[in-house]
């Protein structure tokens, strides 16, 4: 079981050696990240900003990544209704630092710029403004998207995960429940996210991978007899016996949880069935939740030596958390995701 170990005093992420200079977890980025500081090779250098949008019918989703010996842009639209899924990527090679990714969440722009595909999150430390046109995005129709993210919640999941090997790290941050308006058009459709009924979430990742990772994630945002509600459970790589990723969310202010289980079902070959019921269970017993699948947005890729296997699942999450204070919040029906990533990278 992992102890919660919070970072309280603010400073360098990495010392001189490119060593991490504290590990746990903190309510907001108080560590710096500088990518000069790294002493690693740059094609094991992993940096993304990675936004979902979404409400009841609803989900968009657009990454930034910089994955060292290849950079990745993409765009996902989510139909909740039919369900159905269009996600298109595209690869650049060897992009090494060259995306000059924001050393923070915090205020800053991450902007990519091409003739068939531009992405720019423009953060000015009030609100963010996602810009994103993909031509030829399915059956030669062009896909574009204005949105923008308000009122962010004054704390977030802020983790420092090491790996067993040395100079290896992930420094992760979780903002889960922005409000989100714009809209985005499709062809000759058109959706719009309303204020009232949609939410954002960021997550903003920068560090050093080994080459093979499992990783587990999920989160969800919405509103509860009038409060705002969040959440962020996830496990899998790197050495978490300092801090768990797993927080809640209520009015903007985080609350800690231990670890949290995913038990995704199986058939009798031992395959996970991930369009069935999943559950969740916590060793502190504040995160009870029944999940029913709505659509698994998977993807498979393999090129020689780099494979990516991830099934990021969409539906409705149903039970119980309990916050620091042991006020217990009943979730019902309230739309949200859960991923299986499996990476050789």
């Amino acid at each position: 079981m992992s102890m919660q170990r919070e970072i309280t005093i603010p400073g360098k992420l990495l010392d001189k050696k490119g060593n991490l200079r504290d590990v746990g977890y903190s309510k907001k980025m108080i560590l710096e990240y500088d990518r000069k500081s790294i002493k690693s090779s740059k094609l094991r250098i992993k940096e993304w900003d990675y936004y979902l949008v979404y409400d009841e019918n609803y989900a968009v989703a657009f990454t930034i990544a910089d994955n060292g010996y290849m950079g990745m842009l993409s765009v996902s639209l989510i139909d909740f209704k039919k369900p159905n899924e269009i996600t298109k990527s595209k690869m650049t090679l060897f992009p090494m630092g060259k995306f000059n990714l924001p050393n923070n969440s915090i205020m800053d722009n991450s902007v990519y710029n091409s003739k068939d595909v531009a992405i720019e999150f423009i953060n000015d430390g009030k609100s963010r403004h996602l810009k994103v046109r993909y031509d030829n995005f399915n059956d030669g129709k062009q896909f574009t998207a204005d949105i923008t993210l308000t009122k962010e919640p004054k704390e977030s999941m802020v983790i420092v995960t090491p790996f067993k090997k040395p100079k290896r790290f992930y420094y992760n941050q979780k903002i889960v429940g922005m409000v989100a308006q714009g809209k985005v058009v499709f062809g000759l459709n058109e959706i719009n996210f309303e204020s009232s009924t949609a939410k954002g979430i960021l997550d903003w990742g920068r560090g050093v991978w080994t080459y093979k990772n499992t990783w587990y994630w999920g989160a969800g945002c919405f509103d509860v007899d009038g409060h705002s509600v969040g959440f962020n459970i996830g496990y899998g790589f790197g050495d978490t016996s300092s801090a768990s990723e797993n927080m809640v969310f209520y009015d903007g202010v985080a609350h800690k949880l231990e670890d949290v289980k995913f038990e995704i079902p199986l058939d009798k070959k031992g395959r996970e069935l991930y369009m069935e019921e999943w559950k969740f269970t916590s060793s502190d017993k504040r995160f009870e939740m029944t999940f029913t699948p709505i659509i698994d947005r998977k993807s498979f890729t393999s090129a020689l030596v780099i494979s990516s296997n991830q099934h990021q699942v969409f539906g409705r999450f149903n039970g119980t958390i309990v916050l620091d204070n042991g006020k217990k919040i009943e979730v019902v029906d309230k739309i949200g995701f859960a991923e299986k990533v499996v990476n050789k990278w």
